[in-house]
């Protein structure tokens, strides 16, 4: 599937952008790519998809095996993961809030932000009663339009922005989009009337989110899922309290470390 490509700004420089691009057509699971196969991802010429690549690798952000003929990622990609993880302050506040009220309420709590057309877990705690609590997919994408978390990042954002969001997830899913648009514009309505929004797009998987907005920091989005039986009106009933009052407590923290 071709990622989202950015809009170049006018102040841009194109070249770095697209070798963004290049880095981030790499997906879990993927470990080679060639030259052919990025260029369909990103939608780039294969010569400019060629250019990008020998760059990437002379400055060490990609290693070409070559006899495969094709790139993997290579360490400092791993290196900049880390430097988010250690040194992020909402992640410093936030991921111990969000294990001990996944343990308490034995349910799973994420933390995501938003890239191009997707949501991006920052963080992730994973309640599973047959072993301990664990911290994973940090890092992992979500479709932005069929998630709660994405429809709250939307309904948090201005006018413009989401519109421009939606212009581009329409083209994305072009086959289904009225009933997608639909159901984004009425989580849109239930986040501003009630601060959050509820979905279940996975089969008995139900999902409760709502937007933190801080001071100088992009909107991160909190979320509450379940993998259960139970209805998603009665799992948002019986959990949104937590969730405001998580999103809250984790809001204050971080703009009293800004103070």
């Amino acid at each position: 599937m071709t990622t989202h490509t950015r809009k170049s700004s006018s102040n841009s420089v194109r070249s770095l952008e697209r070798g963004l691009e290049i880095l981030r057509a790499f997906r879990p699971g993927t470990d080679l790519l060639g030259n052919g196969e990025l260029a369909e991802k990103t939608g780039l010429s294969k010569s400019t998809v060629s250019r990008l690549t020998q760059t990437l690798v002379q400055s060490g952000f990609l290693y070409k095996d070559e006899q495969a003929k094709a790139y993997r990622l290579a360490a400092p990609v791993l290196s900049l993961s880390h430097t988010i993880k250690t040194s992020s302050p909402i992640l410093q506040v936030a991921q111990p809030l969000m294990v001990a009220l996944s343990e308490k309420l034995q349910l799973n709590i994420g933390l995501a932000v938003a890239d191009s057309c997707e949501m991006v877990y920052l963080e992730a705690v994973r309640y599973n009663k047959k072993t301990a609590l664990r911290n994973i997919v940090m890092g992992h994408r979500v479709p932005m339009e069929l998630t709660s978390l994405g429809r709250a990042w939307l309904a948090a954002n201005k006018p413009e922005i989401r519109e421009k969001t939606l212009e581009e997830l329409k083209v994305h899913r072009s086959k289904d989009w009225g009933k997608i648009s639909s159901e984004i514009n009425q989580a849109i309505l239930e986040t501003l009337e009630k601060k959050y929004c509820s979905t279940a797009w996975l089969p008995e998987v139900v999902a409760i989110s709502t937007p933190i907005e801080i001071n100088n920091h992009p909107i991160y989005v909190l979320n509450m899922s379940r993998t259960t039986k139970e209805d998603l009106n009665s799992f948002a009933r019986n959990h949104s309290k937590e969730l405001l009052n998580l999103a809250k407590e984790i809001k204050t923290k971080v703009s009293n470390l800004n103070q």
